[in-house]
């Protein structure tokens, strides 16, 4: 049974018969969409020789044993983004069903060592706010008091949720075992943004995600009469939030990265007062420790200097943060030769946005992801797409990457190649 990327398509298109709408796809987690989507997903396994399972932290696991315990981690996410794309997170678990075909067929059932394709629980977060659920309670990384606080739009908090679909919250760390025998995580990717896109390249190794500071800057000034009060004698709260919206330029400019100012609110919000209470939030993003620690810094030294010339305050409260998660350098190393060996040239870049992957490498297992071309350089949204050529080869340059690493594993995975 030879690889077959058009039988990937095929089945990408299959899911979004039924799980997407005029609006785009609705596989959001927890929902009984998503549980309905996972009984078509055990049903691709179907006729090959694997064991399947749900982890504590609602993660789905497919396993094809192999001579060795050690194990080759494939995975993804099925959930989506309301309203989402057709290839966010389900090309990565699609296209690894289908080099589990591959393999099984190739080693007779039995691979020189384990295989393993993931279905990560809430990846995207869309309900409750917190992206990378599953993966970060299987790393260890979650935050059990926060997360128990986490509640929908409807006020159902998350252990409540979980329990519906059979998972008890307050034991999925134990999902951490999962990860025992794990010598390697490939994850395949749609870039989501423009780079591959604007350098007409259909392919790429991803260096590693961004490290985020993420915080809320809160000016406060003094309310007064917007027709009464002299411009120079207002103590305007938002005046001074709204320099920053500059500054973050300013700030990329010096150590690259990414900031964004992705909120802005105001009280008392009325169009006759001066804004009394200005209150936003900083997203910063960059590859290298050293430089989100410089871009932190220089925000915050801004905000105090913008605050002290508009004559008001401003305090900080962090909202999130994550190191840097640079990737494995024998497994780009694999990735480069995998993409060339599918006829694109090779091409290596970071991930703004995060992924399980982050998760793997952050609990120490060798990681490396693998992007596609977004045509638009859109996600998380219903126009997402990808040329149907670009995800017939990244198909085969994924399967070319698990079969460099399988042998990588096999011959002990330290590092160096030989």
């Amino acid at each position: 049974m030879p690889l077959n990327p058009l039988r990937t398509v095929a089945e990408l298109k299959e899911l979004r018969a039924f799980t997407a709408d005029e609006n785009g796809a609705q596989r959001v987690a927890f929902t009984p969409l998503w549980v309905e989507t996972r009984v078509w997903l055990r049903n691709k396994f179907a006729g090959l020789p694997v064991e399947t399972h749900v982890d504590e932290a609602g993660n789905l696991w497919t396993t094809l044993r192999g001579e060795s315990e050690k194990s080759l981690l494939i995975g993804g996410h099925l959930d989506s983004v309301p309203n989402g794309g057709w290839l966010d997170g389900c090309l990565n678990v699609l296209a690894g069903v289908e080099i589990l075909r591959r393999i099984n067929a190739q080693y007779q059932g039995r691979p020189p060592v384990t295989v393993r394709v993931v279905d990560w629980a809430d990846e995207e977060g869309a309900r409750f706010g917190k992206s990378l659920f599953g993966s970060s309670a299987c790393s260890g990384s979650l935050n059990m008091d926060e997360a128990r606080a986490l509640r929908d739009k409807q006020g159902i908090p998350l252990p409540e949720a979980l329990k519906n679909v059979g998972v008890d919250f307050e034991c999925v760390k134990d999902s951490s075992k999962e990860l025992k025998n794990a010598a390697a995580y490939i994850e395949l990717h749609i870039e989501q943004g423009p780079v591959l896109l604007d350098l007409d390249l259909p392919l790429g190794t991803v260096l590693g995600t961004f490290g985020v500071e993420r915080h809320a800057f809160t000016f406060r000034g003094q309310a007064a009469h917007s027709g009464s009060t002299p411009m120079n004698r207002r103590k305007d709260a938002f005046l001074a939030a709204a320099k920053m919206g500059a500054e973050i330029y300013r700030i990329t400019d010096k150590h690259g990265g990414v900031c964004t100012i992705g909120s802005c609110t105001t009280k008392p919000g009325i169009v006759t007062s001066v804004v009394e209470e200005c209150r936003i939030t900083l997203d910063q993003r960059h590859l290298d420790s050293k430089a989100l620690a410089g871009m932190w810094a220089d925000a915050q030294t801004a905000a105090q200097r913008f605050a002290a010339e508009g004559g008001v305050t401003v305090t900080h409260e962090r909202l999130w943060h994550i190191e840097p998660r640079p990737f494995h350098p024998a497994l780009m190393d694999f990735c480069d030769e995998a993409i060339t060996e599918a006829g694109a040239p090779k091409k290596r870049l970071p991930s703004g946005p995060l992924h399980d992957a982050a998760e793997t490498c952050g609990a120490g297992v060798p990681t490396v992801m693998m992007f596609v071309q977004s045509l638009h350089g859109i996600s998380h949204n219903k126009i997402e797409d990808t040329k149907e050529e670009h995800l017939e080869q990244c198909v085969v340059a994924f399967d070319k990457l698990a079969e460099k690493t399988i042998h990588w594993i096999a011959r002990g995975g330290n590092g160096a190649k030989t």
